[in-house]
């Protein structure tokens, strides 16, 4: 294995610890802001990809091109049922203060694991790749599914506001 392999191990556990660690704090903590901070990471994104992607695209000596459209197809439909996953291990619930409150999900913590160990495998597989095509379809997957995720929840928040 090599320091990037190690690396990117790295990032991926401090991913799964402070994802779990977020939600577990989220279960004594209200929502505030009208669940405006459930959207943020989709609001975000974009915009770091958007710097990515132009550093993809100053490589020297390498041109750069997207990805054919059945890749990305494939990289989309991942992404969006990753995201489905997620948003079915994922609820909202008001309790007697009147306030919205992550629902306890004993399972979540294996899902995100689970999730990511998918996605390790997947890059694993797909290293052959150009390394900037590689890139793209591996940030339009997690957009994609961090999208439907995030956008689900909020609907489910906004549902269970109501009631």
């Amino acid at each position: 294995m090599n320091a990037e392999t190690l690396v990117g191990y790295g990032i991926g556990a401090l991913v799964i610890i402070l994802i779990i660690w977020l939600r577990t704090r989220g279960k004594t903590r209200p929502i505030k802001n009208k669940g405006i901070g459930i959207l943020t990471p989709v609001i975000i994104l974009p915009i770091l990809f958007g710097f990515s992607i132009y550093s993809l695209t100053q490589i020297p000596d390498h041109p750069f091109h997207l990805p054919v459209i059945w890749e990305m197809l494939c990289a989309m439909l991942l992404g969006m049922g990753l995201g489905s996953i997620m948003l079915y291990h994922t609820g909202y619930e008001k309790r007697e203060d009147g306030y919205v409150y992550s629902k306890p999900n004993k399972n979540f913590k294996y899902v995100i694991i689970a999730v990511l160990v998918i996605r390790i495998a997947l890059s694993q597989y797909f290293k052959g790749l150009d390394y900037t095509e590689f890139t793209l379809l591996t940030m339009l997957m997690a957009y994609l599914y961090i999208s439907v995720w995030r956008i689900g929840s909020f609907m489910k928040y906004r549902k269970a506001s109501v009631n």
